[in-house]
């Protein structure tokens, strides 16, 4: 995913939003990857840290995330509406962010497998909790199950994530 975003001149960082301990932990219990609050409230974190670096402030921010961790981007983009430029979730649990999908102003890109019934109506339903001017949109990957396991199917998202990003974020702008 990154290769692709950075081919399109996007500069990426990768963050996990659980600590090392913390992710042992998850695998054991997998309660802490549906701590949404905590997982907005570190990813809001980093975007304060991001903004006070000098050499990016020229940057335009805009996430991406997966499964809960596009509740906890949609999350920090209430949060930071005048940081966040655009969001991509990809085969997010929006619903996950609960009353935070009202505050939403950054674009947002919803893409979901195909192949993925229950996401895709929990997306569907996100989607309506947006307030009415946020501009997004929802893409559905035909063929594609949750993890998009499928061969061809993480490329076709990152293409999207690219355009995405590439329309929506000035700094990547050719």
């Amino acid at each position: 995913m990154a290769d692709v975003l950075n081919e399109g001149t996007i500069g990426t960082v990768l963050i996990d939003l659980l600590t090392a301990q913390e992710e042992a932990v998850d695998l054991r219990t997998a309660e802490l990857r549906f701590d949404i609050p905590l997982l907005g409230q570190r990813l809001v974190a980093i975007t304060d840290w991001m903004l006070r670096q000098n050499h990016l402030i020229h940057l335009e921010l805009g996430y991406f995330g997966a499964s809960t961790g596009a509740a906890a981007a949609l999350v920090a983009a209430a949060e930071r509406p005048a940081a966040v430029r655009a969001v991509v979730s990809r085969g997010g649990r929006p619903d996950l962010a609960g009353m935070a999908l009202g505050a939403v102003v950054a674009p947002t890109l919803f893409i979901v497998g195909g192949e993925d019934p229950v996401v895709l109506d929990l997306n569907h339903s996100a989607i309506q909790k947006l307030p009415a001017q946020t501009e997004h949109k929802l893409e559905i990957i035909e063929g594609a199950t949750h993890l998009f396991e499928e061969p061809g199917t993480l490329d076709q998202v990152a293409v999207l994530a690219r355009n995405w990003f590439h329309r929506h974020l000035k700094s990547a702008q050719r």
